[in-house]
């Protein structure tokens, strides 16, 4: 059953709501995350990405004007949508989700990941929003989108949802660059410590920003990812 949480105390996470964020992006739940690198994979071996600062500015650019951006941006509304009981929001953002990817890899990498954590997400965490979505929007489904949906079914407070999800959405690809450049746990670490506060800024756009703001402007990432579909050798999927 749903929990019920005062949504203006967005800064006091209750402790059942954070058991259940740490439990959902958690690098152990079943949506396979780690099999995915966004485009960074080609980046490394284009010399783009070499190091612990360009890892950095390679994710800064992903999370501020690229798809991490647009994904904070669905999740907001999608929650939102659930939040206030409307399907044809959550159709809306739904449909536009699916479709606002630049590449057929990062097209799999959002929606097989955003299916396997509605498959999870129901099956051990079932809640009357995941049957309501699933009965409003039978498309391929954004993975900012399932975890949104999820969040606000459990009435989890939207801003703490955002920077848990954001926080890793950023964190797997860190752990990817990690394996690829390659670089050491601990510089691993370092960058994620650099980009909390890029992920505080992106979270604090992404809560003001409507539907109609959406774009990126990271064509360097997009261009990765569509040039990662014919890289000679692969660890990741994307």
């Amino acid at each position: 059953m749903a929990m019920t949480i005062d949504r203006a105390a967005s800064g006091n996470v209750p402790p059942a709501a954070l058991y259940r964020l740490m439990s959902w992006l958690s690098p152990s739940f079943p949506v396979g995350a780690f099999s995915y690198s966004s485009g960074l994979e080609w980046a490394v071996e284009a010399g783009d990405v070499t190091d612990a600062e360009t890892l950095r500015r390679w994710l800064t650019v992903v999370m501020t004007e690229g798809s991490g951006f647009c994904d904070a941006v669905f999740f907001v509304h999608a929650h939102r949508a659930v939040s206030n009981g409307d399907d044809a929001s959550i159709r809306e953002v739904a449909e536009l989700a699916s479709a606002f990817t630049p590449s057929k890899e990062r097209h799999l990498e959002t929606t097989a990941q955003g299916l396997a954590f509605l498959q999870a997400a129901g099956a051990a965490w079932s809640c009357s929003a995941l049957e309501r979505f699933v009965a409003a929007w039978d498309g391929p489904v954004a993975y900012p989108m399932a975890v949104a949906v999820t969040a606000a079914g459990h009435g989890i407070a939207l801003e703490s949802a955002l920077h848990a999800y954001l926080h890793a959405v950023v964190a797997n690809l860190i752990s990817a660059g990690v394996r690829l450049i390659p670089l050491g746990q601990t510089d691993g670490q370092r960058v994620l410590a650099a980009l909390e506060a890029v992920i505080e800024d992106a979270c604090a756009h992404a809560l003001i920003s409507n539907l109609d703001d959406l774009g990126s402007a990271a064509f360097r990432t997009d261009l990765a990812s569509m040039r990662h579909e014919t890289q000679y050798t692969r660890l990741f999927r994307s």
